[in-house]
């Protein structure tokens, strides 16, 4: 929604869902593809009990994952954590990760620059 002033607004349940290639299931807030979005971008993901994201690394973008619910894993360049509501994670450009969800998982995501499927590489 593009308000006359040139404020942009976009509700979560308006955004479809769809599989990232690292495997979880993404709806995207605010991005170059629905927003004059030039510096950063922000997701939801959920990742339901006992899934995982593919471990994986981006060259450009640093990332924040905001867990709002269920419990998990999270791996960093192989330091490994239990994570929950409340806990913000940093992910460095260039870091190896990877969450694994031991209950229910939803997240915020939020990558600078933003998010690109070509800055996504894998083992």
């Amino acid at each position: 929604m593009r308000l006359e002033s040139g404020m942009e607004i976009r509700a979560l349940d308006q955004q479809p869902p769809f599989t990232t290639k690292d495997g979880s299931t993404i709806r995207s807030i605010l991005d170059s593809a629905n927003a004059p979005v030039k510096n950063q971008s922000l997701a939801e993901a959920t990742i339901p009990a006992g899934g995982a994201t593919q471990r994986h690394w981006h060259k450009d973008s640093e990332e924040f994952y905001f867990l709002l619910e269920g419990r998990g894993r999270m791996e960093i360049d192989g330091e490994s954590r239990e994570v929950g509501p409340g806990d913000a994670i940093l992910i460095p450009a260039g870091a190896w990760h990877q969450i694994t969800a031991t209950e229910p998982l939803r997240f915020l995501c939020c990558c600078a620059p933003p998010y690109r499927n070509e800055d996504t590489y894998f083992e």
